[in-house]
């Protein structure tokens, strides 16, 4: 009979204690101090690389962030078109701006807007169907409405062609024809202003109020106003004053190096 009650409590002891293990076993792993990698219980301890990846999930990567409007065939204002803009303006002679005497837009530069390229298209057509969004056409060159979004100023402009409103949204000379013809285009050949007044690269829809707030001016007096497309606005003026055999005035050329030192 005694060796009987020994059993039973040797029995119940064994039982208790298998039940303690068990119960402290599920306790820990419930709060995270173990981890089951396959089959082995390991510490979890985050490391850094856990603290990375949740940091990174949270915030999207630049990668994905909408990136600033360009218009359409505008480089993107970085630095290597920035410094190859450097490089072409210290190849630009400088020199005071020319009289005006005799300028005239239209014996100058033609009529607006021919039909350089041979498409069919005039060019404020051309450039409409490049710079705006949403297009509607009658036939294949007239554009009749549209949606630009301005560059020299980032908001938005509906274009209707029509007598009174076709002026909301104007075609502007990167390069303003009487500035051109004032540093160097009094020099060119008729065909040679001709092309330079039609120009893509020298061309952009913008909105009236910044067309006729800029008129002839260079870089010295005037920039656009948004500040995001600066960059593209003189590296453009560059570059056509180059393809042109234009030259700066030295007021111009400084305030192109500032623009294109924060590029």
């Amino acid at each position: 009979m005694t060796s009987r009650r020994r059993r039973t409590r040797t029995t119940l002891t064994s039982t208790t204690l298998l039940l303690v293990v068990a119960l402290g076993w599920w306790a820990l792993s419930a709060s995270g101090v173990f981890t089951t990698r396959g089959d082995e219980p390991t510490a979890a301890t985050p490391d850094a690389s856990t603290r990375t990846t949740v940091t990174e999930a949270a915030e999207p990567s630049r990668a994905s962030r909408p990136s600033v409007t360009q218009t359409p065939g505008d480089d993107d204002g970085s630095a290597p078109a920035a410094a190859e803009a450097r490089t072409t303006l210290a190849t630009l002679p400088v020199k005071g701006s020319a009289p005006a005497t005799g300028y005239d837009r239209v014996g100058d530069f033609g009529t607006a807007w021919l039909d350089v390229d041979h498409n069919g298209c005039d060019t404020r057509d051309d450039v409409l169907a490049r710079d705006l969004s949403d297009v509607v056409r009658a036939g294949p060159c007239r554009v009749v409405t549209g949606e630009l979004l301005s560059p020299y100023t980032g908001a938005p402009v509906h274009f209707v062609r029509g007598e009174r409103t076709s002026t909301l949204v104007q075609i502007d000379h990167v390069v303003a024809l009487e500035n051109a013809w004032r540093t160097g285009a009094q020099q060119l050949p008729q065909e040679r202003r001709e092309a330079l007044a039609n120009d893509p690269r020298n061309l952009l829809a913008v909105d009236q109020h910044s067309n006729a707030q800029k008129r002839s001016s260079d870089a010295a007096t005037w920039l656009p106003a948004s500040k995001a497309f600066r960059c593209t606005y003189v590296e453009r003026q560059i570059a056509v004053k180059a393809a042109y055999d234009l030259w700066v005035v030295p007021a111009e050329r400084s305030a192109m190096e500032r623009v294109l030192a924060a590029c």
